[in-house]
């Protein structure tokens, strides 16, 4: 078993910056990959961003590139998100979720995932 709890969203302004966290305990060396994910009203959970929890390789959604930086702390299992010049489209529930079983590559689909935390809220105001 995996837990994940993320923290550090909030409620800003366009054009700010937010850094979400997400923290893993329990069986951490079962950890393939790791990913943020968000889920708007209405919509679809849809990807973010991804890592190899080992090699540190990272894979972002084409809407955050070059806006938001995936990373992670092996030492302290936490997973982190920086996002700069969010928009009000940014606004959603934020997800962590971790992949304990092999696969080369994270997937973006979020039904690969086995774990997730309980989700923070991002709200950009424009």
């Amino acid at each position: 078993q995996v837990q994940l709890v993320e923290s550090g969203g909030g409620l800003v302004q366009a054009g700010a910056s937010l850094r979400l966290s997400c923290a893993a305990s329990g069986r951490t060396s079962s950890i393939f990959h790791m990913g943020w994910f968000r889920q708007a009203p209405g919509k679809e959970r849809e990807f973010v961003a991804a890592i190899r929890w080992s090699a540190g390789t990272t894979y972002y959604a084409d809407s955050v590139k070059g806006r938001f930086t995936i990373s992670r702390d092996n030492a302290k299992n936490t997973m982190y998100l920086q996002m700069i010049s969010l928009k009000a489209e940014d606004t959603a529930v934020y997800y962590c979720a971790a992949r304990t079983t092999f696969r080369l590559t994270p997937s973006r689909d979020y039904r690969e995932y086995d774990y997730w935390g309980q989700g923070t809220q991002v709200t950009v105001s424009s």
